[in-house]
């Protein structure tokens, strides 16, 4: 039985060559695909360098593939024996945020994302929720400008924040809350520095939410 081409090296492969030859599964395809969708939505991409990606992804078929899709990119693949680079550190600090308009509509921003030094939000008639706890923050001043109409917006900072609330709610309301729990704390954490988001909120016939620390799951320890 005569084996693929490409099964047959002319002289023998290093372990690092045979990984990046390694056949990739649809699960790993859609991986990358949320990594660049991600990236996208961060401003890293456009939209035509998104659809470009993700067509060549779709027809991608080994570990190698993948990793040159995200090459230029935080938090995809990366080639055997190459250590994974924080985007803090990586110089794709952005200083402003692609403006996040949501009209009758859902978003999140959670878990472990690039923070922009400013960022815009214009929400009508939907959600917005940005939480901090768990993400990259490489500034220590964050400037973040909400207008809600009609529409619910959840800022979640970090325990430790310093928050500078500049209000105004027409018929609606602006709210800062403290957390009612404390984090489990992790024994190997290093305190960090607090950081200071200047957050100003225009609320009409709408709600603009500011709670600190994690969320329930994270302070009960169950995620």
């Amino acid at each position: 039985m005569n084996r693929p081409q490409d099964a047959v090296p002319s002289q023998a492969a290093t372990g690092d060559e045979l990984a990046l030859r390694r056949r990739v599964s649809d699960l790993e395809r859609e991986e990358v695909a949320d990594v660049l969708r991600e990236a996208a939505g961060e401003g890293r991409l456009s939209y035509a360098e998104l659809e470009e990606r993700l067509e060549t992804l779709y027809g991608s078929k080994t570990y190698g593939e993948l990793v040159e899709l995200t090459a230029d990119l935080p938090n995809g693949p990366r080639a055997p024996g190459v250590p994974s680079v924080s985007p803090q550190y990586s110089g794709a600090m952005v200083e402003t945020g692609p403006v996040i308009n949501v009209f009758m509509s859902e978003t999140k921003r959670m878990g472990n994302w690039l923070v922009p030094q400013r960022q815009e939000v214009n929400a009508v008639l939907g959600d917005v929720t940005l939480d901090y706890t768990e993400a990259q923050i490489p500034y220590d001043d964050i400037q973040v400008d909400v207008k809600s109409i009609l529409a619910d917006v959840k800022i979640r900072v970090p325990a430790n924040a310093i928050v500078l609330l500049d209000s105004n709610p027409i018929l609606g309301s602006v709210s800062e809350q403290e957390a009612g729990l404390k984090a489990v704390p992790d024994p190997n954490a290093q305190p960090a520095a607090p950081k200071r988001f200047h957050i100003r909120g225009t609320a009409i016939l709408g709600e603009i939410k500011i709670k600190r620390g994690p969320r329930l799951s994270k302070r009960l320890g169950l995620t």
